[in-house]
């Protein structure tokens, strides 16, 4: 699909990147496999929180509150995880959207993205539990 040259302006939109993205992810052999055994069946549940998370960030909507990262805190993930997810979701917004919230969410998702695996490599390397 190409760019639609329009900015990231509205729920539809953000859905539009959600939707996208997390197909493409199902469809990713190394990311399909982390995703499908923790999310299962309820893929229309997270999708959802997705929204709401997304809308929260780039359209400052309170749809989304909460802690992500414990969710994601003993996944068996790695570098080349981080590494995918993040390259697959710039394709999916450079698909879809141009503009400053278009900008905006890749910045965001490479910050998660580098706090996360900092995050992560902090705890896999120290016996204490996450607080948050």
């Amino acid at each position: 699909m190409e760019t639609t040259n329009t900015d990231i302006l509205n729920l539809t939109d953000v859905k539009t990147l959600v939707d996208d993205f997390y197909t493409r992810v199902r469809d990713n052999e190394l990311l399909a496999t982390v995703f499908n055994a923790v999310i299962k069946d309820n893929w229309p549940a997270h999708l959802e929180k997705m929204y709401g998370f997304w809308q929260t960030i780039l359209l400052e909507t309170p749809a989304y509150s909460g802690s992500p990262f414990l969710k994601h805190a003993k996944l068996p993930i790695a570098k080349e995880h981080f590494d995918t997810w993040i390259s697959l979701f710039n394709e999916t917004v450079d698909s879809h959207f141009k503009g400053a919230k278009a900008d905006e969410a890749k910045w965001r998702a490479a910050r998660m993205s580098e706090m996360f695996q900092y995050k992560l490599d902090h705890y896999k390397n120290n016996p204490a539990e996450p607080l948050i």
